[in-house]
C-alpha cells in the first residue's frame, strides 16, 4: 500500500494540490500531513488490512486453497471495489491470464442469468499507473505532465501525457488528458472557450501525485464527486481507461440504451457505439451520449461529459464506482456542478449547444406508416382523419414512396398523385414529411441516377482503404428489395452526409420541398463491413473491442477503416447521424428559408441544435410503451427535447386497448407520431371503434389546447437549456421517492402526466409529490403529503395534474396547429397554498428563423398575488395583436368572490363548489397587459 501526503501549491482558488508518496523528498510547499480523503478512513483501512492479514495467515496455517496463495493486498480489496483488469468478453479469465497482467485473481459466482458479476481479475492497490511529474499554473488553470514508467498490458502505451485543467466557470471544470508528444484525433465539436479563470468556483480540486489521480469535491458539502485513484489510469493508443468512485447510486444518462431511467450499478456495462437494432435491453442502440447526471445525498446534482466519439463502454459497479473505457481519441472531461439537476443539464448544453426552436407545426400530431403502398391510400387516410375531425399537422410516407428504394425519387406509378396530395395538405394548413436513408444506390447505369453520379463527382461517399467508394447493402432498387449502395461520406470536414441534399429540388420540386426524416443513419448496413469485407488491421480488429452487439465494430455497419474527409470511420462512426442532421438542417434553411424540421435516429451530443429524435423501431407491446418514458426523459438530459417513440408500436400488430392507452401517453411526447410497419394492420385513429377513436381524438385535442404552453417550454429549452419532458426528481430533488420514478413525467415544472401502462385496468397508481395538485380537466384539488395515490383511469381518460403555483397558457383546440393559434387563449391558474401563481408565454409566427434573436416575438409574464391576476407584456410583436385572451380559470379560490374587476371594471364570473373561478368572454388583445381582481 502507498500512503499519501498533501502538498499544497500556492494557488488562488480553486485550490489545487499535489499528493506525494510518503517518504519522498518534500517540496518547499509540503505541509507533510495526510491528504483529507484519507483522514477519517485510516482506521477503517487499518482494520480491513488487519482482517485480511489474519485471514491470510489462518489460511496458510490450515493449508490454504489450491494453487498459489493470494497476497494480502488482493484480499484487502472488497468485492464491490474490485475494478476489472480483464474486461474482454468471450474469454474465460484464468489465473494465469490475470496474473500475466499483474492483477489479482479470485473467482466469484456469476449473477443470475449468466450476467457478469464481481470481476475475477482485478487491480491490486499498487498496480503501476502514471505519476504527476510537474504541475504549473496557466491563465485559465493548470498544465501538468504525467509519466508512466512501467508499461501496461495493451500495445503502444503512451509514456508521457499532458494534463490540462481549466476552471472555466464557477460551476464548470474542464480536465483534458492527451498525448504529450503527438497529436491525436479529437471530436470536431464546437465548444465554448473560457476567456478567464473562474473566480468563485463551488468546487475544489486536488491531485494524487503517485499514482496520479483527481479528487473533486463540492465546497458546500465536502462531497467527493470524483476520485480517480480507485483504479489505474491506462492510456494506450487504442485503449484508454479511467475509473472513479461515485458519491451515490443515483446515476442517469449514458445513452442510448433501453432500460429504466435510473441505472443499475449492479455490475452493468453500457456500450456506446451507434447500431441499427430494435430497442432491446442491454444492447447498444442508435446513438452515443457519454454524459451522466448523478444525484448526491441531500438533493445536489452534478454531471460528467466525456467528449469522445470512439467506441466506448462504461462499466458500473456497486462500490459505487464507474469506469470509462474507450479505444481512441483523448480523455476530454467536462464536469458540471449544478447544484440542482436542472442547472446541470443547462450547464451541459452551454458546452454542446442549446436545441433549435422547432416550428410550431412540428409539435402537432404526425401520422405515418411503412406500407400505405400508394399516394392515393395515403391521401385516403388524411381524408379519414379530417372526416372525423381528428387533429393532424403532418402526414408522412416511409420508403415505399421511392422509385426502387432510391433516395430523392418517388414512384411515378404508385405515387403519381403525390404532388397533388402535398398541395392538398398545404391548402389545409398541413405538412408533408418523407423518410430518407443514407444509402445511395450504386447499381444504376451511369447517367440514370443523378444523386449517385453527382455524389461520386463531388467525392461524397465513404471510401475503402483503397480509395474506392465503399459498397454496402441497404434498401436499393433491386426488387429483392435490397441492393448495393454507397454510403454517403464527408462533404466537407466531418460532414458525413448530405451536402447532396442539394439534389432535393431535382427529386421533389413538385412536392414543395418537404421536411426530412433520417432513418438507418448509424450508418446501417445489411452486411458486415462491405461487399468485400474489411481489411486486416487494428482499425477493424483493434486490440480491445468494447461490448458491442455482434462483437465487431463492423457488425451491421461499415468498416471502421473506411475513409472520410475528417478521419477514418473508426473515429467518426458515432458522429454520422449528427453530421448528417447538421448538413440537412443547413440545406433546408438555405432552400426553404424557414425553421427546418429534421428527425434523426442516430444521435450524438449537440444533436438538438439540428434535429429531434425518435426512439427507433419499437414493438406493439405494453413494455415498449413503458420503456418509451425513460427513453424520452434520458434524451431530455441529452439536450434533445424534441423526442418521442412510435405511438402504438412500429412492428407487430397493436390492440385497440394498447393503442388507445399509447395514444394517450403519446399525446404528451414532445414529438408525437403514430407509425407502424408494412404487412401489419393499420393503427391510425380512424380504424378503431367509435369509443376508441373518440378517446384518441379527445386526448389529441387536449394536446392541441396545450400547444401555447408546450411551445413556450421549447422556447425556454432553446434559450437556456430547460427540459421539456422532465423527470419528477428535477423538480423535487430532495424527495428520494422521486429518484426512481419513470412511469410518470412532467411537462416543464407544472403538468404531471400519469399514464396507464398495463392492460385490463381502469385505475392507475402514481406518485404525487408533496403539495397541492389540481385535476387539469376539472380544477379539483389533491393535497398530497408526498405519496402514491390510486387514480380512476377508464379507457377514455388520461390523468393530468397541474402543480400549485403555476399558470398554463392554453388555447381552444382545432384540427391543426395553425388554425388553433388563431383561437382565443384560456389561462389556467393553479393557486398555491399561499394563493400565488406564476407563468409565461412565448409567441411568434411559428416558423420564421431566429425570431427571438431578431426581436420578432412577444413574451408575457403572468402572476397572481393578493387575489389579483396580472398579465405583463415584456416584449411584443405584430403577431400578438391577432390573438385574444378569452378566458381565465383560477383553481383553488377558497372563498366565493362577491365581484370580479377587469382593469377596475366589474365583470360577470362563475364559481364552482370545487373552488374554481372562471371569467369568460374577456376579448383582450394578447399585446395588452391587464389585471383581474376578485373580492
Amino acid at each position: 500500500m502507498k500512503s499519501y501526503q498533501k502538498l499544497t501549491t500556492a494557488v488562488p482558488q480553486p485550490a489545487a494540490c499535489w499528493v506525494e508518496e510518503e517518504g519522498a523528498a518534500p517540496t518547499p510547499t509540503s505541509r507533510g500531513k495526510l491528504a483529507p480523503w484519507w483522514v477519517g478512513s485510516g482506521l477503517l483501512v487499518a482494520a480491513v488490512l488487519l482482517s485480511a492479514i489474519t485471514v491470510w495467515v489462518l489460511r496458510q496455517v490450515s493449508g490454504g486453497w489450491p494453487g498459489p496463495a493470494l497476497p494480502p493486498k488482493c484480499l484487502l480489496v472488497p468485492e464491490d471495489h474490485r475494478f476489472d483488469c480483464y474486461p474482454e468478453r468471450h474469454v474465460v479469465v484464468t489465473q494465469e491470464l490475470c496474473e500475466s497482467r499483474g492483477c489479482c485473481f479470485i473467482q466469484s459466482p456469476p449473477l443470475a442469468g449468466g450476467k457478469r458479476g464481481v470481476p475475477w481479475c482485478f487491480y491490486p492497490p499498487d498496480f503501476p499507473s502514471y505519476t504527476l511529474e510537474s504541475l504549473n499554473q496557466t491563465e485559465l488553470g493548470m498544465v501538468g505532465l504525467l509519466v508512466r514508467r512501467e508499461k501496461a498490458y495493451y500495445p503502444r502505451d503512451i509514456e508521457m501525457l499532458r494534463l490540462d485543467v481549466e476552471f472555466e466557470t464557477n460551476t464548470r471544470l474542464h480536465i483534458k488528458i492527451t498525448d504529450a508528444a503527438n497529436p491525436r484525433y479529437e471530436v470536431p465539436l464546437e465548444v465554448p472557450r473560457a476567456m478567464k479563470r473562474a473566480e468563485n468556483p463551488i468546487y475544489s480540486l486536488d491531485f494524487s501525485r503517485d499514482p496520479f489521480g483527481v479528487l473533486l469535491r463540492r465546497r458546500a458539502t465536502g462531497t467527493v464527486l470524483l476520485n480517480t485513484t480507485v483504479a489505474p489510469l491506462i492510456f494506450a493508443d487504442q485503449f484508454l481507461q479511467i475509473a472513479t468512485s461515485l458519491p451515490s447510486k443515483f446515476l442517469y444518462g449514458l445513452g442510448e440504451h433501453r432500460g429504466t431511467l435510473l441505472h443499475s450499478l449492479d455490475w452493468s456495462t453500457l456500450t456506446l457505439w451507434a447500431r441499427d437494432v430494435s430497442p432491446t435491453e442491454s444492447f447498444n442502440l442508435y446513438g452515443a451520449h457519454p454524459f451522466y447526471l448523478l444525484m448526491e445525498e441531500g438533493g445536489d446534482a452534478h454531471g460528467v461529459f466525456l467528449l469522445n466519439s470512439n467506441a466506448m463502454e462504461v462499466a458500473l459497479q456497486p462500490a459505487p464506482g464507474l469506469t470509462w473505457r474507450t479505444i481512441g481519441g483523448v480523455l476530454d472531461f467536462y464536469i458540471f456542478l449544478g447544484p440542482d439537476p436542472n442547472m446541470v443539464v443547462q450547464q451541459y448544453q452551454q458546452v454542446i449547444g442549446f436545441p433549435a426552436m422547432p416550428p410550431l407545426w412540428a409539435l402537432g400530431f404526425h401520422l405515418c406508416r411503412w406500407g400505405y403502398g400508394s399516394s392515393n391510400e395515403t391521401w385516403q387516410t388524411v381524408r379519414a382523419m379530417r372526416n372525423y375531425q381528428i387533429p393532424q399537422d403532418a402526414q408522412w410516407n416511409d420508403i415505399d414512396y421511392m422509385d426502387g428504394y432510391r433516395d430523392f425519387t418517388f414512384d411515378p406509378q404508385k405515387f403519381a398523385s403525390l404532388p397533388s396530395l402535398v398541395e392538398d395538405l398545404h391548402k389545409h394548413r398541413q405538412h408533408y414529411v418523407m423518410i430518407l436513408d443514407p444509402g445511395i444506390s450504386s447499381t444504376n447505369p451511369h447517367g440514370s441516377y443523378w444523386p449517385f453520379d453527382e455524389g461520386l463527382r463531388r467525392g461524397l461517399f465513404l471510401n475503402t482503404t483503397q480509395g474506392q467508394p465503399l459498397i454496402g447493402q441497404v434498401r436499393g432498387e433491386i426488387p429483392a428489395p435490397w441492393g448495393g449502395c454507397a454510403i454517403e461520406g464527408g462533404a466537407r470536414g466531418s460532414h458525413m452526409s448530405l451536402t447532396s441534399l442539394a439534389v432535393l429540388p431535382r427529386a421533389s420540386h413538385l412536392i414543395s420541398l418537404p421536411s426530412c426524416f433520417w432513418d438507418m443513419n448509424e450508418p446501417s448496413n445489411f452486411m458486415d463491413g462491405s461487399e468485400e469485407g474489411c481489411p486486416p488491421g487494428e482499425l477493424d480488429s483493434p486490440p480491445y473491442t468494447p461490448a458491442v452487439l455482434g462483437d465487431s465494430l463492423s457488425a451491421k455497419t461499415v468498416c471502421a477503416s473506411a475513409k472520410q474527409k475528417a478521419s477514418v470511420h473508426y473515429n467518426l462512426h458515432n458522429l454520422y447521424g449528427l453530421m448528417e442532421a447538421r448538413a440537412t438542417a443547413s440545406a433546408l434553411i438555405q432552400i426553404r428559408g424557414k425553421r427546418p424540421f429534421v428527425i434523426s435516429r442516430s444521435t450524438f451530443p449537440s444533436q438538438g441544435r439540428y434535429s429531434g429524435h425518435w426512439l427507433g423501431d419499437n414493438r406493439s407491446q405494453w413494455k415498449d410503451m413503458y420503456y418509451s418514458i425513460p427513453g424520452l426523459l434520458s434524451f431530455s438530459l441529452f439536450g434533445i427535447p424534441l423526442v418521442g417513440a412510435d405511438i402504438c408500436g412500429f412492428s407487430g400488430s397493436t390492440s385497440e386497448e394498447l393503442c388507445t392507452r399509447w395514444m394517450q401517453l403519446g399525446a404528451f411526447y414532445p414529438f408525437a407520431r403514430n407509425h407502424n410497419t408494412q404487412n401489419e394492420k393499420a393503427q391510425d385513429p380512424t380504424v378503431f371503434s367509435p369509443a376508441a377513436r373518440t378517446a384518441m381524438k379527445d386526448v389529441l385535442l387536449t394536446r392541441y389546447s396545450l400547444l401555447p404552453f408546450l411551445y413556450t417550454l421549447f422556447h425556454r429549452a432553446h434559450l437556456q437549456g430547460d427540459t421539456v419532458a422532465r423527470p419528477l426528481f428535477f423538480e423535487f430533488p430532495q424527495d428520494v421517492a422521486t429518484l426512481g420514478v419513470d412511469k410518470q413525467f412532467l411537462w416543464g415544472r407544472s403538468l404531471l402526466v400519469t399514464p396507464v401502462l398495463e392492460p385490463g385496468v381502469d385505475s392507475v397508481t402514481g406518485y404525487v409529490p408533496r403539495g397541492v395538485w389540481y385535476d387539469f380537466y376539472t380544477g379539483s384539488s389533491v393535497n398530497s403529503s408526498g405519496e402514491v395515490l390510486k387514480m380512476s383511469a377508464p379507457l377514455d381518460h388520461l390523468n393530468l395534474h397541474v402543480r400549485e403555483g403555476s399558470i398554463l397558457p392554453t388555447q381552444k383546440p382545432a384540427t391543426t396547429s395553425e388554425v388553433t393559434r388563431g383561437n382565443p387563449l384560456r389561462l389556467i391558474v393553479a393557486l398555491s397554498s399561499s394563493a400565488t401563481a406564476w407563468g409565461d408565454l412565448f409567441w411568434d409566427d411559428g416558423e420564421s428563423l431566429d425570431t427571438f434573436e431578431r426581436g420578432s416575438y412577444s413574451y408575457l409574464v403572468f402572476n397572481v398575488t393578493q387575489n389579483t391576476f396580472n398579465s405583463i407584456v415584456l416584449h411584443t410583436s405584430t403577431e400578438a395583436t391577432e390573438v385574444t385572451i378569452g378566458t381565465v380559470s383560477i383553481f383553488g379560490v377558497r372563498q366565493p368572490p362577491s365581484k370580479v374587476l377587469l382593469n377596475g371594471q366589474e365583470k360577470p364570473f362563475s364559481y364552482l363548489k370545487n373552488q374554481v373561478l372562471t371569467v369568460s368572454d374577456l376579448g383582450l388583445s394578447l399585446s395588452q397587459g391587464f389585471s383581474l381582481r376578485w373580492l
